[in-house]
């Protein structure tokens, strides 16, 4: 069954949990990285997951998981090894539509969580939709050999000539094709040897030779 690949908005969105251990630990950091409200709920927490939620980084909810505990919550992770309680997880996602992910139970899984390369905000991922975690892992070690830390300030300087660039020309088309002339320039191999100042400059060089050509026109 072929999937239909992603990118969800949980910034401000309550995520649940179910689970206090280190796989939840794992997933409740995942999920704070991206700004989501997270909700733990398990009987017992690690020490860290007890830390977190007395920051007040989570909340925490120390008993055994109730179907309720998926009201208003956009999707559901069960990192638990008792099944009972992934199936209820299961059952109460279906209850209140939320998508719900059983860790290491595809058969379980409204969603697979895939493997990534994330270099500021460009993020790569890989996923072989449940049948093979161990190949997406191994796959996202190549690639994040190959797509190093330098992307992160490339995606930075041409999403601001990208902003630029609306700012100023009117045809879509054109943009388009002045954007990949920026993507022709040397700055990211300037980038990838450090030269960022020097990135910057032939990046707005480019930049401006292209806004003044399409102005004379």
């Amino acid at each position: 069954m072929r999937l239909y690949p992603l990118a969800l908005k949980i910034d401000g969105r309550r995520c649940v949990v179910v689970g206090g251990g280190r796989v939840a630990e794992r997933k409740v950091a995942s999920l704070n990285e991206c700004g989501a409200e997270v909700v733990v709920v398990s009987p017992e927490l690690t020490l860290d997951l007890g830390e977190m939620a007395s920051r007040g980084e989570i909340e925490a909810v120390r008993r055994v998981f109730e179907p309720a505990d998926l009201e208003s919550a956009v999707l559901a992770i069960a990192a638990t090894d008792d099944t009972a309680v992934n199936e209820a997880v299961l059952a109460a996602g279906r209850t209140y539509s939320v998508l719900v992910n059983v860790v290491d139970v595809p058969e379980l899984c409204d969603f697979y969580v895939p493997a990534s390369v994330n270099r500021g905000d460009l993020q790569i991922t890989i996923s072989s939709s449940g049948a093979c975690p161990a190949l997406s892992r191994q796959l996202r070690r190549r690639l994040s050999a190959e797509f190093g830390p330098e992307y992160e300030p490339y995606l930075r300087l041409l999403n601001r000539l990208r902003r630029g660039l609306i700012e100023r020309v009117a045809e879509p088309a054109r943009r388009k094709e002045m954007l990949n002339e920026l993507l022709a320039s040397p700055a990211l191999g300037l980038l990838a040897e450090g030269a960022e100042t020097e990135a910057e400059r032939v990046l707005e060089e480019r930049f401006d030779v292209l806004v003044k050509g399409e102005q004379t026109e």
